[in-house]
């Protein structure tokens, strides 16, 4: 059952961002200070300059929470100043990384969500907002800034994004022929 619930917490995250399918069937490895299973409950937790890998995703975390409902629903949590993960897209030479003071998995919803100082970047692409979702049934991302929600110091509650211009692969760039060069027309009395 721990590993269970560990399992998903991480294939939750992973999945999230269409990570490297190879990563599924790579080994967790799990790192920390302590851990905690609590069998009755079916809750394992994790606490102590946590390093959870699994193939190419890194999840780091102050503290990371599984649990299992009765029909077998996994939900997790990780905690941390911020907790931050990378990972490998799927079929692209791209990481994702991200990172939140909160990260959930709802595994019933099939929903990340980062929560305070959230932050997600592929590539050279970013967002950054106050609350991070990403629904995977309907692969929508929302984000939502902190206009209700002011830390001391005040942050901007404006969500920000940085979207780089796609570079065309230039072989399959549409090539125009060259320009021909052609000479002025002759004026009449000979000059050009």
């Amino acid at each position: 059952m721990r590993r269970a619930l560990v399992l998903a917490l991480a294939a939750a995250l992973v999945g999230a961002a269409h990570a490297e399918r190879a990563d599924r069937d790579k080994p967790v490895n799990i790192e920390a200070d302590r851990m905690l299973a609590d069998d009755a409950r079916q809750t394992v937790e994790f606490e102590g300059r946590v390093v959870m890998t699994q193939g190419t995703f890194t999840l780091r975390a102050d503290r990371i929470t599984v649990r299992q409902d009765k029909d077998g629903f996994q939900f997790g949590v990780a905690v941390g100043s911020p907790a931050t993960f990378r990972e490998k897209r799927d079929g692209a030479d791209e990481w994702i990384e991200g990172q939140a003071m909160r990260i959930e998995y709802d595994g019933r919803a099939q929903r990340v969500e980062l929560f305070d100082r959230a932050r997600v970047a592929r590539d050279k692409d970013e967002v950054r907002g106050n609350y991070i979702s990403y629904d995977q049934r309907a692969e929508v991302y929302r984000v939502q800034g902190a206009k209700d929600y002011q830390p001391s110091p005040p942050r901007d509650e404006r969500v920000r994004a940085v979207i780089q211009p796609k570079k065309r692969d230039d072989a399959t760039a549409p090539r125009e022929p060259p320009l021909e060069l052609k000479g002025a027309p002759v004026l009449e009395g000979g000059r050009q």
